[in-house]
C-alpha cells in the first residue's frame, strides 16, 4: 500500500492507495478513537458488487443508500441521511463511512459535518474521479436548483482509502470522468517540473494526483486563494453541465437523467481547452502552450471540442458562469500564465465570448 499524508495539523490524515486497500478500513476506524458503530453510506449499484461484501469497519454498522447522479445530491437526501443516522442511534463519537464516488463522498461528508454538529467520517473512494479528486480535501456539499454544490462545508475526513480493485467495475464514462480530472493535474505542477502522462500506471497517476492535491490543500484548506487552482477548467465545465441538465429536464424529465448526460470529466476536458484559449487571448500564454493543452487532453482519450448542444449558446453559458459559486461576483477564471496556473479576476466579458466562439470553430 502507498500512503500520502494530507498535512493539516490536528486535522491531518492519510490517503491509502492500492489494490484491495478497502481492507484497511477497520484500522482506519480504530485510529479515530472510541467508535462503537458506523453508518455506511453508499449506492445500490455499489452495494451489489462482490467486493462490497468484504467492507468491514471492525465495529457494528448499518448500510444507508442514496440515489445516483447529481439529482441525488440534494438537501432532501442530506435530511434523509441525518434522520436515518438518528434512528440508528449514531452518536457523537461514532463515524460515517462513505463507499462510492463523488456523489456519495459529498453527501456523506456533508451529512457527517452537520449531524450532531459534526461526526467523524472516512471515504472509501470507488471511482477514479473520487480517488484523484472528490474524496480528498474535505469539501462536501449538495446541489440546489440554482446550481451545483451551492451548499456545503469544509469537513476533513479521518482517512481516505483508494482501492484500485474497484476501478475494474467502472464503465467507460466513469473512466472519462476521472481522466478529465487527471488531465487537469498535469497542468498544475510548476513549469519545468516533470509531470505524468496517460501512459503512466494508474496507481502512479492516482498517487501523483493525490500528492498534488494534498500539497495545495495543506497550503489553503478553505479555498481563499491558492486552492482555487484545483478548479482549473471547471468554470466552463460547470456551465456545460448545468446547460446539459437543463435540456434533459426540459426534454426527458428527471426520470431519464444520466442517459446521455455529459460526464464531469468530459466537461472538464473541454473547460481546460477553453481556459487555454482564453489565456492566450489575454496574452498570458502562446500558441505552443494551447497546443500542449490539446495534446494532453487528447492523450487521455477525451474530446477537445465544444459539445454540439452547447454550440451557439454563448449567452447561456456565460450566464451559468456568472452563477458559479467561484465567480465571486465577477468573472473569475483559473488560467495558465507566466507563473503557471492561477486565479484571474475581472476577466473582460468580450474575451470570454470570443474565446467561446474560437472554441466552437476548432476542428
Amino acid at each position: 500500500m502507498r500512503k500520502v499524508e494530507v498535512p493539516l495539523g490536528q486535522r491531518s490524515y492519510q490517503v491509502t492507495i492500492g489494490q484491495d486497500a478497502r481492507f484497511e478500513l477497520a484500522d482506519t476506524v480504530a485510529s479515530i478513537g472510541s467508535v462503537s458503530r458506523v453508518g455506511i453510506v453508499t449506492q445500490d449499484i455499489v452495494a451489489s458488487t462482490e467486493w462490497f461484501a468484504s467492507i468491514d469497519p471492525g465495529v457494528r454498522f448499518e448500510i444507508f443508500t442514496v440515489g445516483e447522479g447529481e439529482p441525488a445530491k440534494s438537501l432532501a437526501t442530506v435530511e434523509d441521511l441525518c434522520r436515518k443516522f438518528a434512528s440508528y442511534g449514531l452518536g457523537r463519537h461514532d463515524a460515517v463511512v462513505a463507499v462510492g464516488g463523488g456523489v456519495v463522498t459529498d453527501l456523506a461528508g456533508f451529512s457527517a459535518s452537520i449531524y450532531l454538529r459534526g461526526v467523524a467520517y472516512v471515504n472509501i473512494a470507488t471511482t477514479l474521479l473520487a480517488q484523484v479528486d472528490a474524496a480528498v480535501g474535505g469539501k462536501t456539499g449538495a446541489n440546489l436548483p440554482e446550481g451545483k454544490n451551492l451548499v456545503g462545508t469544509f469537513w476533513q475526513p479521518k482517512g481516505v482509502i483508494c482501492d484500485l480493485a474497484t476501478l475494474e467495475t467502472l464503465s467507460a464514462r466513469e473512466w472519462a470522468c476521472g481522466r478529465g480530472e487527471i488531465a487537469k493535474y498535469a497542468f498544475l505542477v510548476p513549469r519545468g517540473t516533470e509531470t505524468f502522462s496517460a501512459g503512466t500506471s494508474i496507481e502512479d497517476q492516482v498517487v501523483r494526483c493525490v500528492e498534488i492535491k494534498a500539497d495545495v490543500v495543506s497550503g489553503d484548506e478553505r479555498e481563499s486563494e491558492r486552492r482555487m487552482v484545483l478548479n482549473y477548467g471547471h468554470t466552463l465545465a460547470h456551465a456545460l453541465e448545468a446547460l446539459d441538465l437543463a435540456r434533459h429536464f426540459e426534454t426527458r424529465g428527471a426520470g431519464n437523467l444520466g442517459q446521455g448526460i455529459l460526464a464531469h470529466g468530459e466537461a472538464v476536458a473541454v473547460g481546460l481547452i477553453f481556459a487555454a484559449i482564453l489565456a492566450r487571448r489575454m496574452g498570458r500564454i502562446d500558441d505552443g502552450r494551447v497546443d500542449w493543452h490539446r495534446r494532453v487532453v487528447s492523450e487521455f482519450g477525451l474530446s477537445t471540442e465544444l459539445p454540439s448542444f452547447a454550440r451557439g449558446k454563448g449567452e447561456e453559458l456565460v450566464e451559468y458562469m456568472r452563477r458559479d459559486k467561484k465567480a465571486n461576483h465577477d468573472l473569475t477564471f483559473v488560467l495558465d500564465g507566466p507563473r503557471g496556473v492561477e486565479p484571474v479576476r475581472g476577466v473582460d466579458i468580450k474575451d470570454v465570448f470570443e474565446s467561446i466562439e474560437e472554441l466552437e470553430s476548432l476542428p
